[in-house]
């Protein structure tokens, strides 16, 4: 296309203020880079144009801060003619340059909710910045909660609902549905979120309704043999994803989520970035695994460098690191360890890009992993984190650097692997011996 087709933007402020998928601090920050871009052509007696915008960055006029910012501007601009901006009596596509690679966005794609509800909970999750599992949890609660109420309320809309609604709903879980107490309680939060910031309401107490009470259950755990009977049945990145969540104690979005920067092969330590809860965590990396590792990393490296080549939009990013560092998406240290093979359309944004692997197809793998292998428990990923704790405790090591190492903020919740150790009660010899 031509660099120096002008694009007229004028109203680009209050389609800014009125863009639903940025918080107010990313818009100050748009403004900003709009704002200095403008200013800019002003002082030289230009146009908005990509020649001019690449020529804005070149004098060094502009941080990452105002690159994410005009990126929003040639965007919106193009949405706003269907991807045609008019100018000077013409139409041009709007697109940007190595210097301003666009995002490849599929707008049909985007999810946003189906009813008004969903949609008003949609918007305020990502406003805040939620993770899109939790986005997911949530509306699929909501739904939930809603199906539920239209059935037993004869059409009763969720907008309607009160308090008394969500704890007879909260009872039914328990009752009738024999959830686990962290179901009903994660039913609970979804349910406060949704009443709260979208309906604008309080719940007021729920206290009343009937907790779940079915009991924890012992964990299953694999024997070093049983572990090397699965990995036998793995290969290749399936077999080193399975022998890293049991050699470091990985929860399995923990695993799915780890950068290239996260891996320290020199240090021999992994860190885990935002796990549960919210927090960071160092753990151990095997030493078996640092040089299927080091040949691991070099093939990413040329998948990385196709992508680049491609002009594919980087990898997501958490909100933070987004909006300090808009451009570590496309740097080597933030991608994905262990990506997927075909690219996908972020469902929030509609920007095409390189996700992680889904966990529905590891899960899968190590599912027939199991099978092959014969072993007669059953065996899930997380079961090998299962396996890491106890076999830790068995070696006879502490359990508050068991729990450190599991990123537990509890002990208690490290204690249910010494049901293998040789405690009173489980080392007692059978009288029929």
């Amino acid at each position: 296309m031509d660099m120096d087709k002008p694009v007229s933007f004028g109203e680009w402020r209050a389609v800014l203020e009125g863009d639903v998928e940025l918080d107010r601090q990313q818009k100050a920050e748009y403004r900003r880079g709009i704002g200095a871009y403008l200013g800019y052509l002003k002082e030289s007696r230009q146009r908005a144009t990509l020649a001019t915008a690449k020529t804005f960055f070149d004098s060094g006029g502009g941080e990452d801060w105002a690159r994410e910012g005009l990126r929003w501007f040639f965007r919106a601009a193009a949405k706003r003619g269907d991807g045609v901006v008019k100018s000077s009596g013409r139409a041009t596509k709007v697109e940007l340059g190595h210097d301003l690679p666009p995002a490849q966005i599929v707008p049909e794609k985007m999810d946003r909710g189906e009813s008004e509800w969903e949609r008003k909970l949609v918007a305020r999750l990502r406003v805040m910045h939620y993770q899109w599992r939790t986005e997911q949890t949530y509306r699929e609660w909501g739904r939930r909660f809603a199906g539920w109420l239209g059935k037993r309320n004869a059409g009763k809309r969720l907008e309607d609902a009160i308090g008394e609604d969500v704890k007879e709903f909260l009872t039914v879980l328990a009752v009738e549905q024999n959830v686990a107490a962290s179901t009903q309680r994660q039913a609970l939060n979804a349910l406060v979120f949704l009443f709260r910031e979208v309906l604008g309401r309080e719940l007021g107490d729920v206290s009343g309704f009937q907790p779940s009470r079915r009991p924890p259950r012992v964990p299953t755990v694999l024997t070093h043999q049983e572990c090397r009977a699965l990995f036998a049945e793995l290969e290749g990145t399936t077999l080193l994803m399975a022998q890293l969540m049991y050699g470091a104690g990985l929860r399995l979005l923990e695993l799915l989520r780890l950068r290239v920067q996260d891996v320290d092969l020199e240090r021999g330590i992994v860190t885990v970035r935002a796990g549960k809860g919210g927090k960071d965590r160092v753990t151990v990396l095997p030493e078996v695994l640092k040089i299927p590792l080091a040949g691991h990393l070099e093939r990413l490296r040329q998948l990385f460098d196709a992508d680049r080549e491609a002009g594919l939009d980087g990898v997501w990013l958490p909100a933070p690191v987004e909006h300090k560092i808009p451009s570590a998406g496309r740097a080597w240290g933030w991608q994905w360890l262990f990506p997927s093979r075909q690219t996908s359309v972020d469902p929030r944004s509609g920007v095409r890009r390189r996700h992680h692997v889904q966990d529905a197809a590891f899960q899968t793998a190590i599912r027939k992993g199991a099978e092959r292998a014969k072993l007669a428990k059953r065996v899930t990923p997380h079961t090998l984190r299962h396996s890491f704790a106890t076999h830790l405790l068995q070696a006879g090591h502490d359990i508050r650097t068991v729990q450190d190492l599991l990123g537990h903020a509890n002990v208690e919740t490290t204690m249910v692997y010494t049901h293998v150790l040789n405690k009173p009660g489980v080392s007692v010899r059978s009288p029929l011996d």
